[in-house]
């Protein structure tokens, strides 16, 4: 018996399907999901087992530490390490099966000649992680220890700005100048779906893989895979004329009965949703009212069709209110949503 006043359903069924979208759009194209972040706060172990089922052999994290936690003893199995050396041991790296991604000339002169096996990051303009065009002169690309040229699209669900061409453009000059057996890997989730001159070998699906999109054209390919819900922890009646929350933001016109929901900003639930958002049972709507607190936050029950109860669940995002839906109303993108479901929120794989 689920106890916990927040559950976060993940549709493993839907979350294959997404994974075989990503596949289908090219033959043999290597998709390798990016898992960081807790794969994006849905269970890292979870999801991780769930792909190697489906003979993924090729996985993402952002730190040596989300590698580690793998435990990956295969050495078939590559693990991509993002945010590169970092300082580490290199042992730590090559002892677990890992494989930092290279970010900067320093970095790269560390691994050249260790016989560690590592990715190149080429910065075609983002200017976030990765080496600059005018220091990859520096790198000597046929250095059998590399295993992959990638780099970032910064606008790849935009999918009418010429910045993503102009990024592929620069690309390609690696692309064609160096040998066949290193992969090369441009496109994200998005990006995937710019045309089919953005697969390259490799893609790095994350968001949309698990649901989550920023453009209606991904959304039209994928299935949702979360549904987050909130326990009724309280019931009861406001008077005319009181205020719900703090700093008294709502004030009631009428008296109305509300329900307490036993989950709150710490497990997820964004203050901008206060007086903005709402929650779903069956085909009720109800609104949020007032500020939404640490651990809890009160919603409109007044016009219920049914007879709710404390210990019932309320979706707070489901297959109909999609987590794009719900990020828009919060001003925010899918992945920040995601990522901020908290830990007391039970996850439950169906």
């Amino acid at each position: 018996m689920i106890k916990e006043s927040g559950i976060l359903i993940i549709n493993t069924k839907n979350l294959i399907y997404n994974y075989n979208f990503f596949k289908k759009l090219k033959k043999n194209l290597i998709v390798a999901p990016t898992i960081k972040a807790n794969a994006y706060g849905l269970g890292y172990k979870s999801i991780f087992n769930l792909l190697l089922k489906r003979n993924c052999k090729h996985f993402f994290v952002a730190t040596l530490d989300e590698g580690l936690k793998l435990k990956n003893s295969n050495k078939l199995i590559n693990i991509f390490v993002l945010n590169g050396l970092q300082d580490y041991n290199l042992k730590r790296f090559s002892s677990s099966n890992l494989i930092p991604v290279i970010n900067s000339i320093e970095e790269y002169e560390k691994v050249k000649k260790s016989g560690l096996k590592f990715a190149i990051h080429i910065d075609t303009g983002i200017n976030r992680l990765g080496i600059p065009i005018e220091k990859t002169k520096e790198i000597d690309f046929k250095n059998k220890n590399i295993q992959l040229i990638l780099s970032h699209l910064s606008s790849a669900d935009e999918y009418k700005n010429n910045y993503n061409s102009k990024q592929r453009k620069i690309f390609n000059r690696f692309k064609f100048k160096f040998a066949n057996e290193i992969i090369f890997s441009l496109a994200n989730s998005h990006g995937a779906i710019l045309n089919k001159s953005y697969l390259y070998d490799m893609i790095r699906p994350g968001i949309g893989l698990y649901g989550g999109f920023e453009n209606k054209k991904l959304g039209k390919s994928i299935k949702n895979v979360i549904i987050l819900k909130g326990k009724i922890i309280q019931i009861k009646n406001i008077q005319k004329n009181q205020y719900v929350g703090y700093n008294r933001t709502y004030k009631t016109k009428t008296k109305i009965k509300v329900a307490i929901i036993g989950i709150g900003y710490e497990d997820g639930i964004p203050r901008s949703l206060s007086n903005n958002g709402y929650v779903y049972f069956k085909k009720n709507k109800f609104k949020i009212v007032g500020r939404i607190s640490m651990d809890t936050f009160t919603v409109d029950i007044s016009k219920s069709s049914h007879v709710l109860n404390i210990g019932m669940y309320l979706d707070i995002i489901n297959d109909e209110h999609k987590i794009d839906k719900f990020a828009k109303i919060c001003k925010t993108i899918p992945n920040e949503v995601l990522t901020s479901i908290g830990k007391r929120v039970y996850r439950k794989y169906e």
